[in-house]
């Protein structure tokens, strides 16, 4: 026969909660480990006073009722009577009975006090059974009494308080109801201060809680202190202990494990991180006596504690508490401490990867054991070549990504997670960043990620070439034609500006500043010449341009849409899942987690095939289109009908250019806001108006009169435009 029985699916009932575990019977000890936190319960054989088990639907339990009054449940066994109960017989030297409980729907029985557990019996039948250390309180009235239970929020559904009604009795010497309450409160687990503290920490850093807190040391449980509120935290909720170094060797992390955790309002904290001063040291003298620490502590204690705070208190907790105090493992960084920096969700932190396990502190901290652990993943961070992301995914599908991790720790931790044959996602066996992540900054480094990139891009522009052919174009705008209005603009004669401005400002016409009619038909005359010796340079100009221009396009509402690349029709058949996935997740996050996954698919075809199927339809498509007479405008607009111009306006002559409407294109008059009568005063204040020089022009008067009247005109004129 076997020396030793394992199961694999066993629950056992931790505060009115099923946990899942493993329980693995020695011939010297019942060992249980929760899948859940990971914590191993033991339960020596010498310890246990009855073993029954206990019949349930579709399966069986156990009941182990220990010497000192506690007992353990455990459920999911199926078909192995017979073999457990001879494995006990063997082994632990007791009969494995079966416990038989009631099905009356009765509510009146009788109570039984036993070690640390309540027994409700109806017709000397169990009806139930309480632990009395799931007791919070417990209340008494007339002839009632109430008691009230710890809330366990992992529980579905959680008892939180059960009443019973005792009848008075004249004859007894003692009142029931207080007989009653009494025997609860002594197993009860109700936290009272009572008694000095084995040892207090005066003023000690709290990162989560935040703020300062006194650490008072009892027997059974340890305090928080703080000004506004106060914790007490029994030592059987303590799952790990934690003692970490600081990247910067000046502090030190001391991390509580919690299981229930603390409560502050709403939040709950499984997580207790403190920090200490590496400088900071204590004396405490321990209120024990030799004898006592060795029959209580085996001379794990000495009366006389002396040294660095973190590491007194980490003495301490280990002893009272009885859990091992975890130190950071061999893994060493590029930094030269234990720690990588990174970011975890919105807040940078610290990484340490362990001997059995991550541990990330501290906000939020966050604990992953080895054998919770499916895959990790090696990832770009975010486009960047400097840093790269680690992702953790968890056998529950959980992924813990932690993010902006330097690029130097990369051949450290691909060493360290290959030597704890953690299953690696996304590479073959390689440990150089340079070949997961080519920095794209150097030209020497091939880019993968890059690559891929552009060859998509090749191929969508390739899909392009198709179907552009048939697309029609727009010709509304070409500044090279003449009769275009914008061309007017767009060729205007910049280096004339220079000697219309200066007959617009004060110093134009004669030297003596009269502006004579004569000294500006001369300067008019040369303004002719060198448009007409520039105009032959613009026409060449524009001919050469004109074969070059390209033509924009407009897309063809009728054609047929261009086919989804082998990505797309995966990413919009995935979409949905990843953000069922990842909850909360932003519209850019899912496209680059699907950007992620679609280079970490391995097998494509299916996606692939796909895709050369819709491109085969589309090219069907567009062959019927074509042939019932689809796209025709595609050639530039020879077969389709172009669009109506606006008729091209003449240029204005040289004496208008003059004026100061020469730099406004026809677009800009037409929309201008001003008003009529502001025109005619801008018009009153600069030169006459293009119909009166001519008149001027053709009339020649030769009477010395007209010509004075007109000369005193322009200098009114100029004077005005001063």
């Amino acid at each position: 026969m076997a020396d030793f029985l394992e199961y694999s699916s066993i629950s056992s009932e931790i505060r009115g909660a099923m946990c899942p575990g493993k329980l693995k019977m020695t011939d010297t000890a019942m060992v249980f480990k929760s899948d859940k936190t990971g914590k191993v319960e033991q339960i020596n054989s010498n310890d246990i006073e009855l073993l029954n088990y206990q019949r349930f639907v579709g399966s069986f339990g156990l009941r182990v009722f220990l010497k000192n009054g506690s007992l353990h449940r455990f459920l999911g066994f199926t078909g192995d009577e017979a073999k457990i109960a001879e494995f006990v017989k063997k082994n632990y030297k007791l009969d494995m009975l079966e416990k038989e409980l009631s099905m009356r729907g009765w509510n009146w029985g009788a109570v039984q006090f036993k070690g640390a557990v309540l027994s409700f019996d109806v017709e000397n039948k169990t009806s139930f059974e309480i632990p009395l250390n799931h007791v919070s309180q417990c209340n008494v009235g007339k002839n009632e009494v109430t008691v009230e239970f710890h809330r366990n929020d992992d529980a579905p559904v959680s008892l939180m308080e059960m009443r019973f009604h005792i009848p008075t009795s004249e004859s007894a010497d003692i009142d029931p109801v207080e007989a009653f309450q009494e025997n609860v409160m002594k197993q009860a687990s109700v936290i009272s201060v009572s008694g000095d503290a084995i040892a207090i920490f005066r003023e000690i850093h709290c990162l989560t809680p935040r703020g300062r807190y006194d650490i008072k040391v009892f027997q059974s449980f340890f305090q928080l202190h703080g000004k506004t509120y106060d914790f007490k935290i029994p030592t059987s909720s303590v799952l790990r202990l934690f003692l970490l170094p600081h990247k910067d060797n000046r502090q030190m992390f001391f991390v509580i494990s919690l299981d229930p955790p603390i409560k502050q309002g709403q939040t709950r904290y499984h997580f207790l991180v403190t920090l200490f001063q590496m400088d900071e040291e204590t004396n405490i003298e321990l209120p024990f006596t030799q004898e006592e620490l060795k029959e209580k502590y085996e001379d794990k204690l000495t009366k006389e504690l002396s040294g660095p705070v973190y590491e007194v208190l980490g003495k301490i907790m280990k002893v009272i508490i009885n859990r091992k105090l975890t130190g950071p493992g061999t893994f060493i960084g590029h930094s030269g401490t234990p720690a990588i920096g990174c970011s975890f969700k919105a807040a940078a932190g610290y990484l340490y990867p362990l001997e059995r396990g991550f541990i990330y502190v501290h906000k939020p901290p966050v604990h992953i054991r080895f054998e919770e652990i499916a895959t990790v993943n090696f990832a770009r961070s975010g486009g960047s070549t400097r840093s790269f992301d680690f992702e953790i995914e968890l056998k529950t599908g959980t992924v813990h990504t932690f993010s902006s991790i330097e690029k130097e720790e990369y051949s450290k931790l691909f060493d360290f997670i290959v030597s704890k044959k953690l299953n690696v996602k996304n590479t073959g066996g390689k440990a150089s960043y340079k070949d997961d992540f080519a920095d794209s900054d150097n030209e020497g480094e091939p880019d993968a990620y890059l690559a891929r990139v552009k060859a998509e891009a090749k191929e969508r522009d390739e899909d392009d070439d198709g179907s552009d052919s048939e697309e029609s174009t727009d010709e509304d705008f070409n500044p090279n034609q003449q009769e275009s209005d914008v061309a007017e603009e767009f060729d205007s004669n910049v280096e004339s500006s220079s000697e219309d401005s200066d007959e617009e400002d004060g110093s134009g016409g004669d030297s003596d500043g009269s502006g004579s009619d004569g000294g500006r038909e001369k300067k008019r005359d040369k303004k002719k010449e060198k448009v007409k010796e520039k105009s032959p340079k613009k026409k060449e100009k524009k001919e050469k341009k004109e074969p070059s221009a390209k033509k924009s396009k407009t897309k063809d509402s009728g054609a047929p849409k261009r086919p989804a690349s082998a990505f797309m029709i995966w990413m919009n058949a995935t979409r949905d899942q990843i953000r069922k996935d990842n909850p909360g997740i932003s519209i850019t996050d899912v496209s680059r987690k699907g950007g992620e996954m679609w280079k970490e698919l391995k097998d494509k075809k299916e996606w692939e095939a796909k895709a050369a199927k819709a491109k085969e339809d589309y090219a069907k498509a567009m062959a019927a289109y074509k042939a019932s007479g689809g796209g025709g405008d595609a050639d530039g607009g020879s077969k389709g009908e172009k669009r109506k111009k606006k008729p091209a306006t003449p240029k204005k002559s040289a004496d208008t250019s003059m004026m100061g409407d020469r730099f406004k294109s026809k677009e800009f008059i037409e929309d201008d806001s001003s008003s009529e009568d502001d025109r005619e005063k801008k018009d009153s204040k600069k030169s006459k108006t293009p119909e009166s020089t001519d008149k001027k022009k053709k009339s020649k008067k030769s009477d010395s009169e007209s010509e004075m009247s007109e000369s005193e005109d322009d200098e009114d004129m100029s004077e005005g435009s001063d």
